[in-house]
């Protein structure tokens, strides 16, 4: 669709977006590991939007301004914002004697998932006849997935953590993470070193 379309086309856009979040495994970890010990909605509210705001400024920026990054390193940083994120969760910096600012990390790694975004975007050469109006829409569809996968997270989240096995397998399951993170990278780095 996306390569035949010329013009004005909203909700097709919108309805990529949010599919592409809804299945971006990669966002959706690191959303997972962000979320991961935030046990207050203002809080939860404050991170995705620091996120959101990342991510929509360089998806916008990147298509329309046609930034060409190779998309194979900017998903091998993706990966290592999931490990960052595990990282944190378990204590790792507190560790070294260093805390990062929390904030200002996944703003940072918000502008890296949005070029990831606008990466897969540019592969496509899509038509510039409506090219604002569809990324705008694109973006509105990013969020609304967003939003949908994010209230699923948080369901399953506040599930485990009444169950009792919340913290007894947080370490666990954030070395998963961890370990999901290294894998997205490794595989990204191997894929650019094989296209060069």
């Amino acid at each position: 669709f996306l390569l035949r379309a010329t013009g004005v086309h909203i909700g097709p856009y919108v309805y990529l977006g949010a599919k592409h979040m809804v299945t971006g495994y990669d966002h959706l970890l690191f959303l997972a590991g962000v979320i991961f010990f935030l046990y207050r909605l203002k809080d939860v509210a404050l991170y995705v939007t620091l996120f959101a705001i990342g991510h929509s400024t360089t998806l916008l920026l990147g298509v329309l301004a046609g930034w060409h990054v190779n998309a194979y390193l900017v998903d091998a940083v993706i990966g290592l914002s999931v490990v960052y994120k595990a990282f944190e969760n378990l204590g790792g910096f507190k560790r070294l004697g260093f805390e990062p600012n929390t904030k200002g990390a996944v703003l940072f790694f918000g502008f890296f998932h949005g070029l990831g975004l606008a990466t897969k975007l540019q592969d496509l050469a899509l038509s510039r006849d409506g090219l604002v109006t569809n990324m705008v829409s694109f973006n509105v569809g990013v969020e609304v997935g967003q939003l949908l996968a994010l209230s699923v997270i948080l369901i399953a989240f506040n599930v485990w953590r009444r169950s009792g096995g919340f913290f007894r397998h947080a370490f666990a399951s954030n070395v998963v993470l961890m370990t999901a993170g290294f894998v997205l990278t490794g595989y990204q780095l191997a894929g650019y070193l094989v296209a060069r």
